[in-house]
């Protein structure tokens, strides 16, 4: 994210490519641009793109001037586009990019090139689940791009014209009509369903025209759509009394049908109300009798398994669709229901293997319908239902107890002629659905009946253990993604088999977890089944499990919790989908009133919290981008269409924190299990930070150590006003201990910020807070700066003081002290402690407080004097920077206490990599947030957010700054920089231009330092690299010239050296490379037959590898080296820093190059 940027705005990149398209389009001649454009699309299908850059490549075509460039040509290479480029499967930004093409596409089409059918079909291939949704702004946009070009679309030459005659324009609805009456021409055959392609096309066509027209005045839209499909509905009204219909041409009907009814799902409420007046209420009885009588023993081949699919669809979408219309929707509960249930279950029994998937498969669409609510259970489906119980759970013999009709499988056919036209393959397909049917049955049977009553009390937990011994045993039989039912059943009946058969179920939830684990490279079939298994695992009663009652069990779900957590650190999403069950279970967020049974659950489980609130891990430069990409399209809303079309599911991994805070926020403090939990939670967010704080493993700005810091303490100060005042009292020491460790900036603000909210609440700790300067001087060091911070805050704190002058005067006297302290940056807080303070104080010196009026005169001219020795140099910079920074100057801990300012504003301003800025709207997503007067959401005063981050660095980095302080002091002379100021052409050419330019020259020494990681080491090594004139430094990355530590070394010598970027992984092959070049691979190491450095004579190409500051150079690598120099050394230390050794090696490869290079001057003849 570059510099001014907020979160969700569009990456620089992108903006500036759209720039450049328009830029470069526009200066184009005319004449050239439709070539020239249509090459670039064909380039696109060349090659394989990431997701980020092909949707800004369309977004920016989508910003093209309208214009008349692409025929059938351009519409040909767009389609490639799709169906060979589109492939990424982050599916929100398949649909963005799909979005911005289609709008490209308008933009850009010749429509008098292109057909009506040419575009339709283009159309095909956009999604309507991800981009071409109907009401989205597209759509709306696609119609009113048809109706702007009604008649001047190319005609169609159709069969039967004279080739003399010019064809006529053809309108859309022209178009229409004429493909209705072609789709249903169709000749008498029956065999395998027909393919739904051009369903698709013609049911997209029929409601772009009607959407199109309806708002021309004068239409109506059921006039419009029934004209439009007179021909379907009158082949849909003799559906189940025409016999001599052909099976075809039904099976066409009905697939237009469905697909009017799925696309046409997304208009309006009074518009869909009306179209289904036209599609269903006077259909409903001959579809249904048509579907009815062909599901019941008609359909007997193995191809009609295809065709039932079809007819359940249509049932389904009939019936969710007329539920608000009480006289089809009683007659097909009364009457359709109960005789599909009990015919169903009677051709169960017969031999005919397709008539028993087609029966299960009928079983399983109702059961799915009536386990959704979309039905209710009438007393007739009742009956039928019980029935559908007792076949499930009867026992194969009253000595056996197992369930015969569980885990049913279908006989494989045994020839070829069996199968007919369906292949192998499809028959187990055919199979697997068989067994997934019966599932689906019984996870409704089990929710909505039970074991039934047949079955005796004694034999009903053993009937229970049975049926989990089938599902175990389904999930070994079945494919992965059809397990869900099966998850579904075991989330019903394992809560009532735990006390007596908690083995059984532990098998069960073991191997559901480890089928789950296995599908973690299957995104269509992972989701689903995290979400079932998540489900059934921590289902609120096994989340009530005690070691007293179920020890293996628990164990095992502790075990799966800590494995699902470690998951979710390379898987995004995987904790936000645990977090949001278990939340959700323990709180929920419906309003009601939570258990305290299942919310006492969440102290066994307290380590998901706290992992929780710390929770994010720090993505490579791929993954931010991806995030970053991702959270702009969702920003654009419903100006972009996949934002409506596609699926909410959100796997960002800032889910997990915004989840356990929104939990967090509706804590209520006066519930005492409330109280308890949060109070648990804080003592484990403080070991996290103090185990870092003593760990000796050293941690870097914006690593995982320091962002998992910046966390806890971000959700210490959400918990703040919700804590007891004794368990603060408890948890004050720990604070102050805080204050006292080594900590980045953004830390040290928040632990700043704690500490003076604290002071505020509970003043009475305010000895406490001064006893922490009385420390020993060698531990405080400069970190008694946290604590000169708090007393500049100081004006906050005072006024709910009792004694004021006693603590001002306290004040006072401590600062004073620090104020002469021997490090620069402790005597600078001390300063602008003391300006802060005497200012409160100063009031109370003119009205005659003898004690403060003799400070008066020291203070004052401590302050004189400090101003005036900050009249020039770094000293007056520092001075004027501290007292500007955003946490001294705009930042008031009172009324800046927001969400926004915890989560987003501070991140910021201290300098957090951008995918730690949580913004305020991703908690307004989230309907379970609870924000109070007390604790809004978005901060109530601007000022703050509008800051850019500060400059004041010196206490902030620590030791670091003994270097940066002397950065005015030492400077060497660049003799080509010092007219840097007239030379900013220069800075557009490559660094050999620029070089060339001033009379640099390059050797032909290539520098490799792809396996160094230090970005200091890079830049002093960068700067010896070109001061003596390499050709080329390679390095692993090139973001490592962006960073602050490497400029600070480098100088600006990466503006005059040629660089190039190899990975680590990539060094192999970019060795054999430079081999066949004539390289010879030079190493420094000291090996048996390595050569000393002052004997070595270096070939003019040769290559210098630099091995890693730790490990140095890999075994597999070593093999390529033609030469090994090593240093001589006379010291006990045997070990240089890398630069050091690399800037010897150079230095002699250049003395020696240098020396040949003068002796071939002085050796050539005078003229």
């Amino acid at each position: 994210m570059s510099v001014g940027q907020s979160v969700g705005d569009c990456p620089e990149l992108g903006a500036k490519l759209q720039v450049f398209m328009v830029t470069f389009f526009t200066s184009l001649p005319s004449e050239h641009r439709g070539r020239m454009l249509l090459q670039m699309i064909r380039q696109l299908c060349s090659k394989h793109w990431c997701a980020a850059p092909l949707l800004f490549l369309c977004q920016a075509l989508s910003e093209l001037p309208p214009g008349p460039l692409l025929g059938i040509e351009g519409l040909a290479a767009l389609r490639e586009v799709l169906c060979c480029t589109v492939i990424t499967h982050q599916v929100l930004l398949r649909g963005a990019t799909q979005c911005f093409l289609l709008s490209g596409a308008l933009r850009l089409i010749d429509v008098s090139a292109v057909t009506l059918d040419d575009v339709f079909s283009f159309l095909v291939h956009f999604r309507a689940d991800e981009s071409l949704s109907r009401g989205t702004q597209i759509w709306n946009q696609l119609c009113s791009w048809l109706l702007d070009n009604e008649g001047s679309f190319k005609p169609r030459i159709m069969d039967g014209d004279s080739t003399g005659a010019s064809p006529k324009k053809e309108t859309v609805r022209g178009y229409v009509q004429s493909e209705v009456h072609s789709y249903l021409r169709v000749a008498a055959s029956a065999g395998k369903v027909p393919d739904s392609r051009e369903a698709d096309k013609l049911s997209r066509a029929v409601l772009l025209c009607v959407d199109m027209e309806r708002n021309q005045p004068g239409d109506k839209i059921n006039t419009t759509l029934e004209s439009l499909l007179s021909p379907l509905l009158d082949t849909l009204s003799r559906v189940s009394t025409n016999i001599y219909l052909p099976l075809r041409k039904s099976d066409k009907s009905l697939q237009l049908l469905l697909r009017l009814f799925q696309l046409g799902g997304a208009a309006s409420c009074e518009r869909a109300g009306e179209e289904r007046g036209v599609l269903i209420y006077k259909l409903a009885d001959p579809i249904h009798e048509f579907i009815l009588r062909r599901l019941l023993g008609e359909l007997q081949e193995p191809f009609d398994v295809e065709r039932a699919e079809l007819y359940l669809c249509v049932l389904r979408q009939m019936v969710v669709l007329y539920k608000s219309t009480p006289q089809h929707h009683s007659k097909t509960q009364q009457t359709y229901f109960p005789k599909l249930i009990t015919c169903s279950l009677k051709i169960l029994s017969v031999a005919n293997q397709v008539a028993r998937a087609v029966a299960m498969a009928s079983l399983a669409t109702l059961c799915g319908l009536l386990e959704q609510e979309v039905i209710g259970v009438q007393p007739e489906t009742l009956s039928a239902l019980k029935s559908l119980n007792d076949y499930f759970y009867s026992l194969v013999s009253s000595s056996c107890q197992s369930l015969g009709n569980l885990n049913k499988q279908l006989q494989k056919p045994k020839t070829g002629d069996d199968l007919g036209s369906v292949k192998l393959q499809d028959w187990g397909r055919i199979a697997a659905n068989f067994m997934r049917d019966q599932w689906i049955c019984l996870s409704f049977l089990i929710k909505a009946f039970g074991v039934p009553e047949s079955v005796e009390i004694s034999n009903r937990r053993d009937t229970l253990k049975a049926a989990v011994s089938c599902a175990v045993e389904a999930l070994a039989l079945l494919p992965s993604g059809l397990v869900l039912p099966v998850l579904s059943f075991m989330e019903t009946v394992l809560p009532q088999l735990l006390l007596h058969e908690e083995a059984l179920c532990v098998e069960a939830v073991t191997l559901t977890w480890e089928l789950v684990q296995g599908l973690s490279t299957n995104a269509l079939d992972f989701w689903p089944a995290l979400k079932g298994f998540i489900s059934m695992a921590f289902h609120r009663n096994l989340l009530q499990l005690t070691d007293a009652s179920a020890p293996t069990l628990l164990a095992a779900l502790k075990q799966i919790a800590t494995e699902l957590m470690e998951l979710s650190q390379s898987k995004s999403g995987v904790l936000g989908v645990l977090l949001q069950h278990c939340c959700h279970t323990w709180l929920p967020a419906d309003g009601h009133a939570g258990d305290a049974a299942v919310f006492s659950t969440a102290f066994s489980h307290i380590n998901i919290l706290a992992e929780a609130c710390v929770f994010g891990p720090v993505f490579r430069r791929d993954q931010r981008l991806i995030q970053d990409v991702q959270m702009y399209v969702e920003r654009l809303g419903e100006e972009c269409a996949a934002n409506v079309a596609v699926t909410s599911d959100n796997r960002d991994d800032q889910l997990p924190r915004t989840c356990v805070l929104a939990f967090l926020s509706r804590l209520d403090p006066s519930n005492l299990q409330h109280e308890r939990l949060m109070e648990e939670l804080v003592m484990d967010l403080l070991k996290k930070d103090n185990d870092i704080s003593k760990s000796k493993v050293r941690y870097y700005s914006n690593s995982l150590q320091h962002r998992i810091k910046n966390r806890v303490w971000q959700s210490l100060l959400l918990l703040l006003p919700k804590l007891r005042e004794e368990f603060v009292a408890t948890v004050l020491n720990c604070v102050f201990e805080a204050g006292f460790c080594s900590n980045h900036a953004s830390v040290k603000y928040l632990i700043e910020w704690m500490m003076i909210l604290i002071l505020v609440h509970y003043p009475h700790h305010m000895d406490g807070f001064w006893a922490c300067f009385t420390r020993d001087h060698d531990k405080t060091k400069t970190s008694i700066c946290t604590f000169l911070s708090v007393l500049v805050h100081f004006n906050v704190i005072i006024p709910h003081l009792k004694d004021k002058a006693l603590h001002l005067r306290k004040a006072l006297d401590i600062i004073l002290q620090w104020c002469f302290n021997h490090n620069f940056s402790v005597r600078l807080y001390a300063l602008l402690a003391l300006k802060r303070v005497w200012s409160l104080a100063g009031f109370q010196a003119e009205e005659g407080a003898d004690e403060l009026r003799g400070m008066s005169t020291v203070i004052l001219a401590c302050l004189n004097q400090a101003e005036a020795m900050q009249s020039t140099g770094n000293a007056n910079k520092n001075w004027t920077r501290i007292q500007e920074h955003f946490f001294f100057g705009a930042f008031d801990p009172i009324s800046d206490y927001s969400v926004e300012t915890i989560f987003y504003t501070f991140p910021s301003l201290s300098e957090m990599a951008d995918e730690e800025w949580i913004p305020p709207w991703k908690f307004e997503k989230l309907l379970c947030f609870s924000e109070s007067p007390s604790f809004p959401l978005r901060n109530p005063s601007p000022d703050l957010s509008q800051l850019q981050p500060g400059d004041w660095i010196q206490q902030d980095k620590g030791d670091q700054n003994k270097e940066e302080r002397w950065a005015e002091v030492q400077k060497k002379i660049t003799p080509w920089r010092l007219g840097i100021q007239e030379q900013e052409p220069e800075l557009q050419l490559v660094p050999q231009q620029r070089a060339a330019r001033l009379g640099k020259l390059h050797g032909a020494l290539l520098v490799v330092a792809s396996l160094i990681d230090k970005p200091t080491n890079l830049g002093g090594l960068c700067r010896t690299c070109e001061i003596f004139g390499a050709s080329t430094l390679v390095l692993d990355s090139l973001r490592h010239v962006s960073d602050k530590h490497f400029q600070s070394l480098s100088v600006s010598s990466e503006l005059w050296l040629p660089l190039l970027e190899v990975k680590p992984m990539e060094l192999t092959d970019f060795l054999q490379v430079k081999k066949s070049e004539g390289y010879c691979i030079v190493g420094v190491e000291q090996t048996a037959n390595s050569r000393s450095l002052q004997d070595y004579r270096f070939p003019e190409k040769t290559l210098l590898l630099l091995g890693n500051e730790r490990e140095g150079i890999p075994a597999n690598l070593l093999q390529m080296f033609d030469v090994c120099v090593e240093i001589p050394q006379q010291g006990v230390t045997r070990s240089l820093n890398v630069h050091v050794s690399a800037a010897l090696l150079i230095w002699e490869y250049t003395r020696q190059h240098l020396a040949s290079g003068s002796a071939e001057v002085d050796s050539k003849p005078e003229n």
